[in-house]
């Protein structure tokens, strides 16, 4: 089917009853890019390294931000995924929107206030300037929920009969959907707020973030209507925010519903009718074989992150074992995806490290609570998750933070940097008080964002011989040997035989083989040459020798080699 019949197909699972005409109208306002039919980049992101960054923290706005796409193209970086830019009331970092047509104001450098077009030339120029520089920007959007200052939740509230009180979800009944768990443990008590007049509307997440109502066709236009408006602008995908939980049902966990895929199969074919390279990213925050859904047959998202496979990366260099990332990776828990999906990778991003039990079992959330939280307001989510930046988790140890890089920048997947991880930023306490004063929440995960002072790190960056600046130097070669080896992100993943305490595997697809050795342990060890008939040329190396009849591999603690295997 075309994209256009599948709109109407889907239309008809979701919405059987009423007719189509509002589907008719919706597209009759579509005009298709065909040009971009066939387009070879269409698969760009499997090539990609994320960079992920708040503007505003990262360097001011926008003009500033254009001001270090230079750093980040020598960093290696081809796409920034930039954290929540709409306008908001910042009581969760942006990701309470107010408005899905807007930008922040403080963003853009204007006036409150300021013109469509004013927005348009200096989010345009901001634009025109990574893509010249090779580097596609996608940003987060949050389409679960929005701010309880959007316009329209602001008309819902007023009253029953308001003519926008069905975008929402409201109950008399607190009852209702108790099965949904709460996502937010020991910061909210109830997926439930009062409204002041009986009513009570429903949340996933914060109190203020109240959730669309996809039962109500209008909301499903509305939101596609505010991604077709960045697409136009040519913004080249979106991370679609906590995408499991969009469609409720009595009687469910109101998570990962058939309807909920159809809904994003409906965003799929919306943005691929008119212009099929636009990346839609999936936040799916549950165990791989739920996650795989929201790929679908290759007509759902086109990638999605691979949230158990991060903690198993923290917990394989804890227990000095390589058995939790094998484990993870096996078809067993990490079922095959599309060929043309991609799993995202990371070691940190804005939140906290996740434990959640929806992917984590008891046990290893305890063993890597009590490997990594290593100072008791670090906790997050009583128990399931620490707010740390990766230097912190790792006590500053250059050793082991080049080590968790090796592991996500050669494994299954494109990677994602979190801003400041490649001079291994510290956790910020100040930001932290400063975003409680602000918000009213003690949210932990305030630590792991915080600004970045560009005088001092210039500064700090000069001496070769600072803690930071020997991070940035590691990381830096790292993302330029990954960068020159397409196999990295689009070739099979085979583990080899190995003691416990390394880590090996091959990385091949046709015309490039790359053999991966990690040392997980903090004591030397060595590893036999698995391929004596080809000759292995060092791509990348941190502590590492060979002996002179290249038969063993000799790896420091926590070193690691990448080979080129040349027949």
């Amino acid at each position: 089917m075309t994209p256009k019949d599948l709109l109407f197909h889907y239309w008809e699972i979701l919405y059987p009853e009423t007719d189509t005409a509002l589907l008719e109208d919706f597209l009759s306002r579509l005009t298709p890019q065909s040009d971009h039919a066939g387009n070879s980049q269409s698969d760009w992101y499997k090539d990609a390294v994320v960079y992920s960054l708040y503007v505003d923290l990262f360097n001011k706005d926008f003009t500033g931000l254009m001001e270090k796409l230079d750093y980040l193209q020598e960093l290696g970086v081809s796409c920034l995924w930039l954290l929540p830019i709409l306008d908001s009331p910042m009581r969760d970092a942006g990701f309470d929107i107010r408005n899905y047509d807007r930008i922040r104001a403080d963003l853009l450098g204007l006036d409150e206030g300021f013109s469509k077009k004013e927005q348009e030339q200096v989010f345009g120029n901001f634009l025109k300037e990574a893509h010249l520089r090779g580097i596609k920007v996608i940003f987060d959007i949050a389409i679960n929920h929005c701010s309880d200052e959007h316009p329209l939740f602001a008309e819902a509230r007023k009253s029953e009969g308001n003519p926008y009180r069905n975008y929402f979800i409201w109950s008399k009944d607190t009852g209702l959907y108790s099965n949904a768990r709460l996502l937010f443990k020991g910061i909210e008590n109830s997926n439930w707020e009062p409204n002041g007049d009986g009513w009570y509307y429903f949340h996933r997440f914060f109190s203020f973030q109240p959730d669309w109502n996809y039962k109500n066709p209008e909301v499903l236009l509305a939101m596609s209507d505010n991604l077709l408006y960045w697409q136009k602008k040519s913004v080249d995908g979106f991370r679609a925010d906590a995408i499991p939980y969009l469609w409720k049902e009595e009687g469910t966990t109101c998570e990962n519903l058939p309807k909920t895929h159809i809904i994003v199969k409906f965003f799929r074919a919306v943005l691929d009718y008119v212009k099929p390279d636009t990346l839609l990213l999936a936040e799916a925050c549950q165990r791989p074989r739920e996650v795989v859904k929201y790929l679908g047959d290759g007509d759902e998202c086109h990638a999605a992150y691979h949230f158990p496979l991060m903690p198993m990366m923290f917990k394989a260099i804890a227990a000095e074992s390589r058995t939790p990332v094998v484990h993870t990776l096996s078809p067993e828990v990490t079922p095959p995806i599309p060929d043309n999906a991609q799993w995202f990778t990371f070691l940190r991003v804005h939140d906290e490290l996740s434990l959640e039990l929806v992917y984590v079992s008891e046990e290893d959330c305890k063993f890597i609570h009590e490997h990594y939280c290593h100072k008791p307001e670090w906790d997050f989510r009583v128990g399931e998750g620490v707010s740390a930046r990766l230097s912190e988790l790792m006590q500053r140890d250059p050793r082991k933070i080049a080590l968790a890089y090796s592991l996500m920048l050669t494994l299954t997947g494109t990677p994602v940097v979190y801003y400041g991880d490649e001079f291994g930023k510290l956790n910020d306490k100040e930001y932290y008080k400063e975003q409680i004063k602000l918000t009213g929440k003690d949210d932990t995960r305030f630590l792991v964002r915080g600004r970045i002072d560009w005088q001092v790190l210039e500064n700090v960056l000069k001496d070769k011989e600072n803690f930071h600046s020997v991070i940035y130097t590691t990381i830096k070669n790292m993302l330029a040997a990954r960068q020159s080896m397409k196999v990295f992100g689009r070739g099979e993943t085979r583990f080899l035989g190995s003691p416990n305490e390394i880590l090996a595997y091959v990385r091949e697809m046709p015309g490039e083989k790359v053999l991966v050795v990690n040392n997980l342990s903090s004591e030397p060890q060595t590893f036999n040459h698995p391929f004596p008939d080809e000759n292995l040329v060092v791509l990348h190396n941190e502590g590492f020798l060979m002996d002179d009849h290249r038969e063993e591999i000799k790896l420091e603690p926590h070193g690691f080699v990448w080979f080129v295997v040349v027949s």
